[in-house]
């Protein structure tokens, strides 16, 4: 009887509900980002690690096996204790950013990661994201709050979020927080102007930051090589991931023939579409920009058929956060942008990013299944 109800549970209250294509798109790009990590991405960073050569890949599989679990949690819920579950688990994982400063791991001159002793080693901020996105559209929906103090309790919150991550630093995760609540804020129905000019002080007091602080002179670096890429010294990964995509060719090389790709660093994470562009071309990277452009159709499409504001906030802020970051990865591939390290959502290894990518995409299908 109790297995007959946990069936009936799945099936008439998730299952039959869910929305079905944006799960299946989802179910595609995880399924792609393994494919590759089984035949390319994995067998790369186990060479350099000298480990066994399925070693990241059964990694890669067993947080994607997390991520949905994650997914079908979040998108089980009711949307009271979604929004109950995602403000308590907003100030757990913002009391963990507040804790890289003090105990972070520092890896490659950035603490950005926690290794507590009841929990594998974690990116804090990667928590922080999908909830922060929640957070922004409460506080902008609260319809008995002034206008004024819900705009300046979200900067404010901004802000905070933004300086924790300078600290560390992480620039990449600072444009996209900002990114997030820019477009909240504007879609929330904001003056401009407003909009505009807390932008153009935050850019402001970065740039100063970046150019006056000797903490940030790596960054300066990178900013200044970006630009002057004949003598610029902060090129090679950037450099190494033009020449394999360019190596690809349209069509690639085939599985497991490129040669470049052991010379791309972090092969498996940051520059992944690099190393897919050189075994399957640039045919591939087009293939999967329109996988995440089909997704955003999706949610927008479904988006205009939401009635409450909040939901609608969420589900902008929610598909804009892995836009931008998809876009932040490609770009920083085929040299759009300077060199910062940002994983492409859905393919990249990580088991921080693997499960921020799953929280988002439990909230998209909680608030886009069919109401009853």
């Amino acid at each position: 009887m109790q297995s007959n109800s946990i069936i009936y549970k799945f099936y008439y209250q998730w299952w039959k509900n869910i929305d079905k294509p944006i799960l299946f798109l989802v179910s595609i790009l995880f399924t792609i980002g393994l494919f590759f990590s089984l035949v390319s991405t994995s067998l790369i960073a186990s060479d350099k690690l000298d480990t066994n050569n399925y070693f990241f890949f059964f990694k890669h599989l067993i947080y994607v096996i997390i991520g949905v679990i994650f997914i079908f949690i979040f998108s089980s819920l009711n949307q009271d204790k979604l929004y109950k579950f995602s403000i308590i688990l907003f100030f757990i994982s913002l009391i963990s950013l507040f804790l890289v400063p003090i105990i972070g791991i520092e890896v490659k001159g950035s603490r950005r990661w926690i290794d507590l002793f009841f929990l594998p080693r974690f990116q804090p901020i990667e928590i922080v994201k999908p909830f922060l996105i929640v957070i922004f559209a409460i506080i902008l929906c609260k319809n008995e709050t002034n206008i004024l103090f819900k705009y300046l309790a979200s900067t404010i919150l901004m802000t905070l979020v933004s300086l924790l991550l300078i600290i560390q630093p992480d620039i990449g995760q600072t444009l996209l927080v900002v990114f997030s609540w820019a477009v909240l804020i504007f879609c929330s129905g904001i003056n401009l102007y407003f909009l505009l000019t807390i932008s153009s002080i935050g850019l402001i007091l970065l740039s100063y930051m970046i150019i006056y602080i000797p903490k940030f002179n790596y960054i300066k670096a990178r900013i200044f090589s970006f630009f002057d890429k004949e003598t610029g010294t902060h090129n090679f990964q950037s450099d190494k991931a033009i020449e394999s995509i360019t190596s690809g060719g349209f069509f690639g090389k085939g599985i497991g023939e490129g040669t470049l790709k052991n010379r791309v660093p972090e092969a498996h994470t940051d520059y992944i579409i690099s190393v897919i562009s050189e075994e399957f071309g640039v045919i591939a990277i087009i293939l999967i920009l329109i996988l995440f452009l089909v997704l955003i159709y999706m949610v927008f499409k479904k988006i205009s058929f939401e009635t409450e504001e909040q939901n609608k906030l969420i589900l902008i802020g929610s598909v804009s956060l892995i836009l931008m970051q998809a876009t932040i990865h490609i770009g920083v591939n085929i040299r759009l942008f300077p060199t910062t390290g940002m994983t492409l959502p859905f393919l990249s290894y990580g088991g921080s990013s693997i499960v921020s990518t799953s929280i988002l995409t439990g909230i998209i299908l909680n608030l886009t299944k069919r109401k009853i």
